[in-house]
């Protein structure tokens, strides 16, 4: 076992909503491989996770990177820019550049890095003419960087079981928590090791909704979801504005 310490970086993917433990907390995939990795480590495993929800790229790269690297983990992950995706002002050509660099920074430290492909979130929100080609743009230049910088590349936007709507919450936008069980199944096949067979189980797709039920129910994810989140947009604030990260320390882990 090669990973003695493992910090996760990055916005609610990572934080782990909507998988929520028996206090309310979040779980998510990160902290399940968190666990499996201690088991093959033993207790000097540590682990930390910066992710808050929310976060924009240049924010999770200049709170959460340098404390990342402060610790020197033998394992990073870092997923950022599925927010930056939905706003105005996105702009491609800066994301790409300094995607490039912060993973070759984390890289130059000798960590193990591992980066995102994304799953297809945008099948079941609106705005998918928008948001689709930044979506595709952000996955072809997280494959590319994984090339050039040696990084282990996570891709979910190749399962297309995350098409099923049981792998995502009722906002549509985060993950269920079987979803976070399969992402989690993917990274630990990505490093090698041997995930729990029932991550990988998807619950059957839920039959087809008859046209006006589905309309009423697009009615009222609008109004409990999308219009909170426009609400926020529009007087600059975030999910994660009184957020602080679950795990800010490289401490052991038990689950």
């Amino acid at each position: 076992m090669r990973w003695r310490s493992f910090v996760a970086v990055g916005d609610s993917f990572t934080e782990g909503m909507n998988d929520a433990y028996p206090d309310g907390t979040y779980r998510g995939w990160a902290d399940l491989v968190a666990t499996r990795l201690a088991v093959e480590a033993g207790p000097e495993f540590g682990y930390a996770n910066l992710a808050i929800r929310g976060r924009l790229f240049p924010n999770v790269v200049a709170e959460q990177v340098p404390a990342a690297l402060a610790m020197r983990p033998d394992l990073i992950s870092f997923a950022a820019g599925g927010n930056d995706v939905l706003r105005r002002n996105f702009d491609a050509n800066t994301l790409v550049e300094r995607f490039d660099g912060v993973i070759g920074e984390l890289r130059a430290t000798g960590a193990d890095v591992l980066i995102f492909r994304f799953a297809d979130v945008m099948a079941r929100l609106p705005g998918q003419r928008l948001v689709a080609p930044r979506v595709t743009l952000l996955n072809r230049m997280v494959g590319e960087t994984a090339e050039r910088h040696g990084a282990m590349l996570v891709d979910l936007y190749a399962d297309d079981e995350f098409l099923n709507p049981v792998l995502w919450s009722a906002d549509r936008l985060h993950l269920s928590p079987a979803g976070h069980r399969r992402v989690a199944a993917h990274v630990l096949s990505a490093l090698g090791l041997a995930p729990d067979e029932q991550w990988l189980v998807v619950p059957p797709r839920p039959a087809p909704t008859p046209w006006l039920a589905a309309r009423g129910a697009d009615l009222r994810w609008a109004g409990q979801h999308l219009a909170p989140w426009i609400k926020r947009r529009m007087t600059g604030r975030s999910s994660g504005d009184t957020v602080t990260a679950k795990r800010p320390v490289l401490t052991p882990f038990t689950d």
